[in-house]
């Protein structure tokens, strides 16, 4: 019997602590369940949609599919980012004071330095696996796939054009955006 398989069969049956992320899917799927008026009453019959089938059953029991774990990290990581970029705009605005052009050179610059390449790289993944992982079909007029609500399902990657775009190197825009 080779060594590889004698560990996998004691193994059988050992139970792993928990890692980080399944902890964070955890908490997040008990947040979640938190927020939803109708856990634990029976769905109303217009609310259940359709018969009850063995596949959906199944694909119930394993949880959020893949793509839909993604785009929360994806969105959560995009408003943590937000939020610090916030911060850090209004700070080099009061560094600068009532200088415009001092502020719109810094804050260019700062917007070029930034990289986001966790954020970025689940971007990327969404792009690639998003239309299998969803089922998406096929719109053949244009051969590429269809439409997810009027709109591409391509997310377009954190950059500097995405920094400047929620937050202006116009020392104005500081103060109309103010608390």
């Amino acid at each position: 019997m080779e060594r590889a398989e004698r560990n996998a069969i004691l193994r059988q049956g050992v139970v792993l602590p928990d890692t980080p992320r399944q902890r964070r899917e955890l908490a997040a799927l008990a947040e979640d369940l938190e927020s939803i008026v109708l856990t634990g009453k029976p769905l109303p019959v217009r609310a259940r949609g359709s018969r009850p089938s063995a596949e959906a059953y199944l694909v119930a029991t394993r949880g959020p599919l893949p793509y839909m774990v993604r785009l929360r990290e994806i969105e959560q990581l995009t408003a943590a980012h937000e939020a610090a970029l916030r911060d850090a705009w209004r700070t080099l605005a009061e560094a600068c004071g009532d200088d415009a052009g001092t502020f719109g050179e810094r804050w260019v610059d700062t917007a070029r330095q930034l990289a986001f390449e966790e954020v970025n790289d689940l971007i990327d993944r969404h792009n690639r696996w998003y239309p299998v992982e969803s089922r998406l079909p096929m719109d053949p007029r244009t051969g590429d796939y269809a439409l997810v609500n009027g709109r591409q399902y391509r997310l377009s990657p954190l950059d500097a054009e995405w920094i400047l775009a929620r937050f202006p190197a116009d020392l104005s825009s500081v103060s109309a955006d103010a608390p």
